[in-house]
């Protein structure tokens, strides 16, 4: 190997190394940021949620096993565990469904829809996640999704 090519492979070590790009902080001004691209759990059905804004954003998933959401307020990425659920539902999730850990709740509300080109899912065709802080403000975002299950 020549001398020459060793700056070469170093740069390109380093390139591969390089950490993850910081999440976005804000989708359509709101203090609410995007979550990266997401799979689908091993187990039970996931709910995958897009503002209904100026931009389509994914900015939560909720899965029903492990009961949980996440999400990126003011884009910092966390996991919170579900608390209490209501209404009807369908693939694991209830109209009303409210998470928490720490300082910070989650609810959201939605409108379940089976439709019969998806199989093994359905669609949300509206609903608001709200997120609330402990002496804080609540923002209230309106959502589309998907819900996908594990075959």
């Amino acid at each position: 190997m020549k001398l020459a090519m060793l700056p070469l492979m170093f740069l390109t070590l380093a390139a591969a190394q390089e950490a993850p790009k910081p999440l976005p902080r804000s989708v359509d001004g709101l203090p609410i940021g995007a979550i990266p691209r997401q799979e689908l759990p091993q187990t039970g059905c996931a709910a995958f949620f897009w503002t209904a804004t100026q931009t389509r954003t994914l900015i939560a998933m909720a899965s029903s096993d492990p009961a949980r959401i996440r999400i990126a307020p003011d884009g910092k990425l966390v996991d919170l565990v579900r608390v209490r659920q209501s209404g009807p539902g369908d693939f694991g999730f209830l109209a009303q469904t409210a998470y928490a850990g720490g300082a910070l709740s989650v609810t959201i509300e939605m409108a379940i829809a089976r439709r019969g080109d998806l199989t093994q899912g359905g669609v949300v065709e509206g609903g608001t996640i709200t997120i609330a802080r402990e002496g804080g403000d609540s923002l209230i975002v309106p959502v589309v999704g998907i819900i996908g299950c594990a075959a």
